[in-house]
C-alpha cells in the first residue's frame, strides 16, 4: 500500500487482500473497465494502484448490484460437525476448489477451523456447518450470487479452461498499456521478479502480449 498526499493507493495484491476476490476476478473487471466504470490507475514504481477509497466505492456498488441465491445452501446434518473441504464445499453448494482458494485468499467472514489435521503433504482444515451458515448468511459473503457454478462436475469446466485468457499474458497487457515501449526483455525480467516464474514463460507471454496490442 502506497500513501501520497494523504491518500492510499492499493496495488492488484492490496486489492485482493482488502476485498477477499481472486487475481482473475479482480483482472476481469479490470479487463472490462470500458463498460463497468473501473476506476483509472495510477503508475506508481512501475506499477499500476487505485485509489483505495474510489476503488472500494465502486467495488461495493459492483458487488451490491449481484443478486444471491443461498437455495444452494445445504442447511441439514448435525450444525456443529467438523467437516473436511469436501463436505464444506457441498454444505455451500460451491466446487472444492473455490475452498482451496479461500486459504490463500479469504473473503470477509470466512471462519478459522475448528481443527487442522497435518497431512504428509498439506494440512487438512476442519470447519462446521454452523460455521458454513453463518458464512453464507453474512453481508461479506458472495456465496449464492449470480454466476456462481454447483458443486459437483461442470460439462464446461474444458471449455472455459479453453478460452480463459492466460494470467500472464494478461499481466503483460497490464505492463504494456503502462510501458508500452518498453524492451520485451527488460519487462520480462520486471515480471518475472514481480510475479515468480522462468524468464522464458514472461518472454513468450510478453511476445502474445504484443501481438494483442497491434
Amino acid at each position: 500500500m502506497q500513501s501520497l498526499n494523504g491518500r492510499q493507493f492499493a496495488d492488484r495484491t492490496d486489492l485482493m487482500a482488502h476485498s477477499g476476490y481472486g487475481e482473475s476476478s479482480l483482472r476481469a473487471r479490470w479487463s472490462d473497465r470500458e463498460n463497468n466504470g473501473h476506476p483509472p490507475a495510477r503508475t506508481i514504481d512501475g506499477v499500476m494502484h487505485w485509489d483505495l477509497v474510489v476503488w472500494s466505492e465502486w467495488f461495493r456498488g459492483m458487488t451490491e448490484q449481484r443478486p444471491r441465491d443461498l437455495r444452494r445452501i445445504d442447511r441439514t446434518g448435525d450444525p456443529d460437525e467438523e467437516l473436511p473441504p469436501v463436505k464444506q464445499a457441498r454444505v455451500l453448494g460451491v466446487d472444492t476448489s473455490k475452498i482451496t482458494a479461500y486459504r490463500k485468499n479469504p473473503p470477509p467472514g470466512w471462519p478459522a477451523p475448528v481443527r487442522v489435521e497435518k497431512l504428509p503433504t498439506r494440512d487438512r482444515e476442519y470447519r462446521t456447518r454452523r460455521q458454513l451458515w453463518e458464512f453464507a448468511d453474512g453481508e461479506g459473503s458472495r456465496v449464492g450470487t449470480v454466476g456462481g457454478r454447483p458443486t459437483g462436475p461442470d460439462p464446461k469446466v474444458q471449455a472455459a479452461k479453453q478460452t480463459q485468457p492466460d494470467p500472464r499474458v494478461a499481466a503483460a497487457l497490464d505492463a504494456l498499456a503502462v510501458q508500452p515501449d518498453r524492451m520485451a526483455g527488460d519487462l520480462a525480467l520486471a515480471l518475472a521478479e514481480q510475479h515468480g516464474g522462468s524468464l522464458p514463460v514472461w518472454r513468450r507471454a510478453v511476445t502474445a502480449a504484443r501481438k494483442q496490442t497491434r
